[in-house]
């Protein structure tokens, strides 16, 4: 299922990176109150009604500034959010009232021909006058407070019937297993998939960052489809210079987004980096699969010696122990099965991904668990769970029925999730454990 891409459009100091820090639930923007502290594109994920998205916060616009070389860079970026986008919202500020900024700005969203919600920020009671923003041209302007809450779930009504009907996420199962090739620049991406086809479909370069953008490759293998991802190399954010850059990002991440596995590569010379985590750490907020390969293996043999390897499986998995379900493969570019050796393993990580268990066969799983280690109790108060079920696959989601939420503690949960991957394994793929209140005489 396709995750759509909302972007937060603005002239400077609206509020925009309050209202992103409102959406994705955590203060990953700066906020300050001098215009044009966001720069770049700042991209975190959300929820609304069960349904995910991405959102983009976007550098302030500006058509008057003295700073002419930076702001051509913030347009050139705030056109590619929109171009990316689903829906723009164009926030604009309530306090101030309409600017001519704000007309400039709206007569270049309705030439972009993308859906666009109005949003008044900085709302602080139903008896602020809006009207003037009426001369916008757009449908109904939404009042709203990022700093206060204020209204944001009717302003995610409105933007999520721009979403694209989410369908039923078993769907196409037995269509192309998507595999995104990601990891930091220059850690041998293009020539990783190079090998894998046999073939140099994909440009290949010592000079890092070669790669600008998601590139599909689509090949079948053992009966089975298959699309490979190349994706632009993720840099530290301070390291990203060159706006194109800042966009190749943007579509690396937006391919992990869209792909049903992500094969991690790592310099296995370098050990792993905090980008590395960074990157898996992704990839695990997103849900999809994960195999983690240790690249360029040749030349650790040949700089250390075969010995070496134990010890640096174990430096990886200390440093990525929070994806500790993903496998981990030794490849190298020059090693003539590695084709043969991966393939099958994405077909089998992507089984588990695609894995549903039966109701009742969960249902004996819980009550041995329960038996050998009952729920804690808090303040005199027992946490029980009456039955799960898995709704969802891509990746496996397990609801679990609870007399009170905060009665199950998340490691309690580790252990259930523990017990599962004991029982079926799911090798490669991550589990969610979702908690629904439900009180017992309600039955099942």
């Amino acid at each position: 299922m396709t995750v759509p891409l909302v972007a937060i459009v603005g002239r400077p100091n609206v509020g925009k990176s309050t209202f992103f820090n409102r959406l994705v639930g955590g203060r990953q923007a700066i906020e300050e109150k001098s215009s044009g502290v966001t720069r770049d594109r700042l991209y975190g994920r959300a929820e609304w009604l069960g349904r995910i998205f991405q959102v983009v916060d976007t550098g302030g616009l500006d058509y008057d500034s003295r700073e002419e070389d930076l702001q051509r860079q913030v347009q050139r970026q705030v056109q590619v959010a929109i171009e990316e986008a689903a829906v723009v919202i164009f926030l604009v500020d309530g306090r101030e009232g309409l600017a001519a900024l704000d007309e400039e700005i709206a007569d270049m969203l309705r030439r972009r021909g993308k859906p666009v919600v109005l949003a008044v920020n900085k709302i602080d009671s139903s008896r602020q006058d809006i009207s003037d923003f009426y001369r916008l041209g757009f449908e109904e302007p939404v009042p709203v407070s990022a700093a206060h809450g204020l209204n944001i779930g009717d302003l995610l009504d409105r933007v999520s019937l721009f979403f694209s009907p989410g369908g039923d996420e078993s769907a196409g199962e037995k269509d192309a297993i998507r595999i995104a090739v990601v990891g930091r620049p220059n850690v041998g991406k293009s020539s990783f998939i190079n090998a894998l086809l046999g073939e140099k479909r994909v440009i290949v370069n010592s000079e890092p960052g070669t790669t600008r953008d998601a590139i599909d490759t689509h090949l079948e293998r053992d009966n089975q489809d298959f699309v490979l991802v190349d994706t632009a190399g993720i840099r530290k954010k301070s390291r990203v210079k060159e706006n194109v850059e800042y966009y190749s990002v943007l579509r690396s991440l937006r391919a992990i987004e869209s792909a049903d596995i992500a094969i991690l590569l790592l310099d296995a010379s370098e050990g792993v980096t905090e980008q590395d985590q960074k990157i898996a750490g992704y990839v695990l907020e997103s849900g999809r699969a994960l195999i983690i390969s240790l690249n360029k293996w040749d030349l650790v043999q040949q700089k250390h010696g075969a010995t070496s390897a134990e010890g640096i499986i174990e430096d990886v998995k200390k440093s990525l122990h929070f994806v500790s379900f993903a496998p981990f493969v030794f490849t190298s570019i020059y090693h003539p099965q590695l084709a043969g050796k991966l393939f099958p393993l994405f077909q089998e990580v992507y089984r588990f991904y695609t894995m549903r268990v039966s109701t009742p066969l969960l249902n004996r799983l819980l009550g041995d668990a329960q038996a050998v280690n009952p729920p804690p109790s808090s303040k005199g108060r027992k946490g029980r769970i009456y039955y799960w079920t898995q709704p969802h696959v891509k990746p496996p989601t397990f609801v679990l029925f609870v007399n009170d939420r905060s009665l199950i503690h998340f490691s309690y949960l580790r252990y259930l999730e523990n017990r599962l991957r004991e029982a079926f394994l799911f090798k490669g793929t991550p589990i969610r454990l979702l908690l629904r209140t439900r009180s017992r005489k309600g039955g099942r």
